[in-house]
């Protein structure tokens, strides 16, 4: 219980589209959750997104905010839940990819799992990055200069990133370890969409 109110005040952009692998959304967000955080699921379009486990359709969620109606400044950290096809389709996302950008130069924190490096990718972020992810990518990692590892969780810098929904206990708190820790860095004041 001692994650209670560990992110209180913090805002986390939960960044999904279609056929995101579902127990890495909704297990990370209960996660931040209940350590205080508010989160939002943004997408690429209005309405809901419609998770997957494995390769069987799973439950429907709706859509807080689309990309087009946030900017990365009014959030303090990211969570990036995979999905070969979610990442497949946000890798392709201009906004997505400046989303990531933006929220990795002010050095803000990003949750990685699975699939989800594919959009860092890119973004041209991982370079010089230690990391993990699903094996299936771990060449596409290291063609774009990361240090791929096959461990449950990866701590570099303000990123943490695991490789499948197996890994989530740790990855869970690995996350909410390196949230708490990036509190110090308090944003510049923006409207506040969560109570809008």
């Amino acid at each position: 219980m001692q994650n209670v109110h560990k992110l209180t005040g913090m805002r986390v952009a939960i960044l999904v589209t279609d056929d995101f692998e579902q127990a890495e959304m909704t297990e990370p967000k209960k996660a931040l959750e209940h350590a205080g955080a508010q989160t939002m699921i943004i997408s690429t379009k209005p309405g809901q997104v419609t998770g997957v486990n494995h390769d069987v359709k799973a439950d429907s969620f709706p859509v807080d905010k689309t990309l087009d109606e946030v900017k990365p400044e009014e959030f303090d950290a990211v969570l990036l839940p995979g999905g070969a096809i979610n990442a497949d389709t946000l890798r392709m996302e201009g906004k997505a990819q400046n989303f990531v950008k933006t929220i990795n130069s002010a050095g803000r924190p990003i949750a990685v799992i699975c699939h989800a490096p594919w959009l860092l990718i890119s973004a041209g972020c991982v370079n010089g990055r230690k990391m993990t992810s699903y094996y299936t990518i771990q060449d596409d990692l290291k063609n774009a200069g990361a240090h791929w590892v096959d461990q449950e969780v990866v701590r570099d810098g303000n990123w943490v990133s695991s490789r499948s929904p197996k890994d989530l206990p740790a990855f869970n708190s690995a996350m909410v370890a390196l949230f708490a820790e990036s509190k110090n860095h308090k944003l510049q004041p923006s409207q506040d969409i969560f109570s809008a």
